[in-house]
């Protein structure tokens, strides 16, 4: 294993509270219940914490709706889903009651149907929650992905979505291509007419992925097994250029983020919107180096890391540091992970990326 200390002696004379905590939770595990309170007193502290607090309602639910629409939102932050990856990101522990009182608004019929009444488009979405729970394709997937996040996903009401979860890779083994699956509807006279999947066929999302990695009751080596295969399948056998919609009732969906395209791994030339929570998620299946991508993504960090033990990209323009920068500000669905609380100084983007390499690297070891 390569040597961390200058990574770690890094990120603990630079990092901000977030990763001072999980490095010394999580990666150190050195820390005494004291200084744990006293850390975590910090992270609550933080501008992104703060704000959080004055998007919880009274009923325990957190902002509006989930994965909602921007047009009705404050900040990115007034989303359920953006709050639930928040909290989960900062390991704030599963009892504190913001969370404890946040799943059990997610459980509670009357307090959901509240909650996605604000729109008309919304009341439609929740009728149909239970909808594409194999492929990605409705309201529950995000519910019970969002449990998952918060520490709750093993419990009774959530572990048939696992299964799901399971069974949706499980589909991937038999396939040489989405050919074998897909449909095109004869009768659109849209312009794109993209290939399509029927509402109860298995596919895997990176909801699915999430919802794994974060829970436990479906760890068995063969298991493991399982979905190493399919993630090895993926890579092999997907086109950059596939496109899928899931067929719900009578209408088409985008599925969220549906896994038809090569998982690439990290590289330090490549800025890519969530590539390495996607390869954090993988990684925390425990299905370490049977997965080429995790291997090549070890290779390539260590590499990367050089003799100051700090990670960086190399960003191709201003620009695209600059867009870079703004996706990890926010917890957005479809953004890496930001764990620092301002990157105008550019070392907070190299402990985020370093944090993750440390992170990364344990992971792998631990497989």
């Amino acid at each position: 294993m390569i040597d961390l200390s200058k990574s770690i002696d890094f990120l603990l004379e630079n990092a901000g509270p977030v990763i001072q905590y999980r490095l010394h939770k999580e990666i150190l595990k050195d820390i005494s219940e004291a200084e744990e309170e006293n850390l975590l007193e910090k992270v609550f502290q933080t501008p992104h914490f703060r704000l959080l607090q004055t998007y919880v309602k009274p009923n325990g639910y957190i902002g509006i709706g989930m994965h909602s629409w921007d047009k009705f939102k404050e900040t990115p932050l007034q989303d359920g889903e953006a709050a639930a990856r928040l909290l989960s990101y900062y390991a704030v522990p599963k009892n504190h009651p913001i969370i404890s009182n946040f799943v059990a608004a997610m459980r509670d019929e009357t307090i959901l149907e509240q909650e996605f009444s604000y729109y008309k488009p919304e009341t439609v979405r929740f009728r149909d929650r239970f909808l594409g729970l194999r492929n990605g394709g409705g309201l529950m997937v995000l519910i019970y992905t969002m449990q998952a996040l918060l520490g709750y996903g093993d419990d009774d009401c959530v572990l048939p979505f696992q299964s799901e979860s399971l069974q949706a890779f499980k589909s991937i083994l038999p396939l040489t291509s989405m050919n074998d699956i897909t449909k095109f509807n004869p009768n659109s006279k849209k312009k794109y007419n993209y290939p399509y999947i029927e509402e109860n066929e298995y596919f895997p999302c990176s909801y699915h992925l999430t919802a794994l990695a974060y829970t436990s009751a479906w760890r068995t080596p063969e298991n493991a097994d399982v979905m190493a295969d399919a993630i090895n399948h993926i890579c092999r056998i997907m086109s950059d250029d596939n496109l899928l919609h899931v067929k719900l009732r009578s209408k088409y969906y985008c599925p969220l983020w549906a896994l038809i395209r090569p998982i690439r791994p990290f590289s330090t030339d490549t800025v890519d919107s969530f590539l390495r929570r996607m390869l954090t998620e993988i990684a925390m299946l425990g299905v370490g180096r049977r997965v080429e991508v995790l291997r090549q993504t070890e290779v390539n960090i260590e590499e990367a890391l050089g003799s100051d033990g700090i990670l960086r990209l190399k960003f191709g323009s201003a620009y695209q540091r600059r867009r870079y920068l703004q996706s990890v500000k926010w917890p957005y669905p479809y953004s890496d992970v930001g764990l620092e609380a301002d990157y105008k100084n550019e070392t907070a983007l190299w402990c985020d990326l370093t944090f993750w390499a440390v992170q990364f690297l344990t992971l792998m070891n631990a497989s």
